[in-house]
Protein backbone atom coordinates (compact mmCIF):
# COMPACT_ATOMS: atom_id res chain seq x y z
CA UNK A 1 0.00 0.00 0.00
CA UNK A 2 1.41 3.33 -0.81
CA UNK A 3 0.49 4.90 2.40
CA UNK A 4 3.53 4.27 3.61
CA UNK A 5 5.56 7.21 5.03
CA UNK A 6 2.79 9.65 4.76
CA UNK A 7 2.93 12.63 6.64
CA UNK A 8 1.01 13.65 9.52
CA UNK A 9 -0.40 16.73 9.13
CA UNK A 10 -1.51 18.47 12.49
CA UNK A 11 -5.01 20.20 12.27
CA UNK A 12 -5.07 24.09 11.33
CA UNK A 13 -7.81 26.31 11.47
CA UNK A 14 -8.46 27.18 7.62
CA UNK A 15 -11.78 28.49 8.69
CA UNK A 16 -10.84 31.73 6.37
CA UNK A 17 -10.22 29.95 3.26
CA UNK A 18 -12.91 29.21 0.68
CA UNK A 19 -12.87 25.81 -0.99
CA UNK A 20 -13.73 24.45 -4.06
CA UNK A 21 -14.36 20.67 -4.09
CA UNK A 22 -14.35 19.31 -7.85
CA UNK A 23 -15.13 15.46 -8.21
CA UNK A 24 -15.56 13.42 -11.28
CA UNK A 25 -18.88 11.36 -11.46
CA UNK A 26 -17.46 7.94 -12.63
CA UNK A 27 -17.28 4.62 -9.99
CA UNK A 28 -19.51 5.99 -7.52
CA UNK A 29 -19.14 4.32 -4.77
CA UNK A 30 -15.60 5.18 -4.94
CA UNK A 31 -16.31 8.77 -5.42
CA UNK A 32 -18.95 8.70 -1.94
CA UNK A 33 -15.77 7.80 -0.11
CA UNK A 34 -13.17 10.16 -1.82
CA UNK A 35 -15.98 13.61 -1.42
CA UNK A 36 -16.86 12.46 2.31
CA UNK A 37 -13.34 12.23 2.84
CA UNK A 38 -12.87 15.52 1.44
CA UNK A 39 -15.77 16.93 3.51
CA UNK A 40 -14.69 15.44 6.78
CA UNK A 41 -11.13 17.43 6.17
CA UNK A 42 -13.26 20.50 5.46
CA UNK A 43 -15.17 20.45 8.73
CA UNK A 44 -12.02 19.42 10.88
CA UNK A 45 -9.93 22.36 9.15
CA UNK A 46 -12.50 24.69 10.16
CA UNK A 47 -14.09 25.51 6.47
CA UNK A 48 -17.21 26.92 5.88
CA UNK A 49 -17.23 28.80 2.69
CA UNK A 50 -17.23 25.72 0.32
CA UNK A 51 -18.53 24.24 -2.79
CA UNK A 52 -18.81 20.42 -4.43
CA UNK A 53 -18.58 20.59 -7.82
CA UNK A 54 -19.75 17.58 -10.18
CA UNK A 55 -17.74 17.02 -13.69
CA UNK A 56 -18.48 14.09 -15.87
CA UNK A 57 -15.11 12.34 -15.42
CA UNK A 58 -11.34 13.07 -14.38
CA UNK A 59 -10.49 14.39 -18.20
CA UNK A 60 -12.67 17.49 -17.02
CA UNK A 61 -11.26 18.03 -13.82
CA UNK A 62 -8.62 20.32 -15.14
CA UNK A 63 -11.13 22.81 -16.92
CA UNK A 64 -13.40 23.33 -14.16
CA UNK A 65 -10.29 23.58 -11.54
CA UNK A 66 -9.00 26.37 -13.62
CA UNK A 67 -12.08 28.43 -13.32
CA UNK A 68 -12.84 27.83 -9.58
CA UNK A 69 -8.89 28.86 -9.30
CA UNK A 70 -9.95 32.08 -11.15
CA UNK A 71 -13.22 32.66 -9.30
CA UNK A 72 -11.26 33.64 -6.35
CA UNK A 73 -11.04 30.34 -4.06
CA UNK A 74 -7.94 29.95 -2.00
CA UNK A 75 -7.98 25.85 -2.70
CA UNK A 76 -9.08 23.22 -4.79
CA UNK A 77 -9.35 19.84 -4.04
CA UNK A 78 -9.91 17.65 -7.36
CA UNK A 79 -11.07 13.65 -6.69
CA UNK A 80 -11.52 11.55 -9.34
CA UNK A 81 -10.73 7.96 -10.54
CA UNK A 82 -9.43 6.00 -12.88
CA UNK A 83 -9.10 2.46 -13.72
CA UNK A 84 -7.11 0.63 -15.99
CA UNK A 85 -8.75 -1.47 -18.76
CA UNK A 86 -7.50 -3.01 -21.79
CA UNK A 87 -6.83 -0.21 -23.92
CA UNK A 88 -4.39 3.16 -24.22
CA UNK A 89 -7.38 5.30 -23.03
CA UNK A 90 -6.11 4.89 -19.51
CA UNK A 91 -2.59 6.38 -20.09
CA UNK A 92 -3.86 9.19 -21.67
CA UNK A 93 -6.64 10.32 -19.28
CA UNK A 94 -4.35 10.10 -15.98
CA UNK A 95 -1.36 12.08 -17.78
CA UNK A 96 -3.77 14.89 -19.28
CA UNK A 97 -5.75 15.35 -15.63
CA UNK A 98 -2.36 15.15 -13.89
CA UNK A 99 -0.54 17.26 -16.36
CA UNK A 100 -3.93 19.79 -16.23
CA UNK A 101 -4.40 20.08 -12.71
CA UNK A 102 -0.46 21.00 -12.10
CA UNK A 103 -0.67 23.13 -14.56
CA UNK A 104 -3.85 24.85 -12.66
CA UNK A 105 -2.15 25.18 -9.68
CA UNK A 106 1.31 26.37 -10.93
CA UNK A 107 -0.46 29.01 -13.10
CA UNK A 108 -2.88 30.54 -10.91
CA UNK A 109 -1.29 30.01 -7.78
CA UNK A 110 -4.43 28.11 -5.90
CA UNK A 111 -3.17 25.29 -4.56
CA UNK A 112 -5.10 21.88 -6.20
CA UNK A 113 -5.14 18.67 -3.67
CA UNK A 114 -4.20 15.55 -6.09
CA UNK A 115 -7.07 13.41 -4.99
CA UNK A 116 -6.54 11.67 -8.67
CA UNK A 117 -6.45 7.58 -8.14
CA UNK A 118 -5.20 5.96 -10.92
CA UNK A 119 -5.45 2.14 -9.70
CA UNK A 120 -4.91 -1.26 -12.00
CA UNK A 121 -8.35 -2.74 -10.97
CA UNK A 122 -11.93 -1.31 -8.95
CA UNK A 123 -10.02 -2.88 -5.51
CA UNK A 124 -6.92 -0.79 -5.48
CA UNK A 125 -9.51 2.49 -5.85
CA UNK A 126 -11.57 1.00 -2.83
CA UNK A 127 -8.58 0.89 -0.75
CA UNK A 128 -8.12 4.23 -1.11
CA UNK A 129 -11.37 5.87 -1.04
CA UNK A 130 -12.17 6.20 2.82
CA UNK A 131 -15.01 3.76 2.70
CA UNK A 132 -15.49 1.46 5.62
CA UNK A 133 -12.31 -1.37 5.34
CA UNK A 134 -10.61 1.01 3.15
CA UNK A 135 -6.90 1.31 4.13
CA UNK A 136 -6.64 4.97 3.04
CA UNK A 137 -8.71 8.19 2.22
CA UNK A 138 -7.35 9.82 -0.24
CA UNK A 139 -10.33 12.68 -0.12
CA UNK A 140 -8.90 13.64 3.11
CA UNK A 141 -5.41 14.09 2.03
CA UNK A 142 -5.76 15.78 -0.75
CA UNK A 143 -8.09 18.22 1.14
CA UNK A 144 -6.00 18.61 4.09
CA UNK A 145 -2.88 19.24 1.51
CA UNK A 146 -5.11 21.68 -0.25
CA UNK A 147 -5.66 23.59 2.80
CA UNK A 148 -1.75 23.53 4.60
CA UNK A 149 -0.77 24.75 1.24
CA UNK A 150 -3.27 27.23 0.89
CA UNK A 151 -2.30 28.83 4.34
CA UNK A 152 1.50 28.57 3.64
CA UNK A 153 1.32 30.12 0.10
CA UNK A 154 -1.33 32.95 1.95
Amino acid sequence: MSGEGAPKLDVVDASGLKVAVIASSWHVTVMDGLIAGAEKALKEYGVTDSVLVRVPGSYELPVVAKAYADRGYDAVVALGVVIRGGTPHFDYVCEAATLGLTQVSVNTGVPVGFGLLTCDDEQQAVDRAGLPGSKEDKGYEAATAALTTALLVR
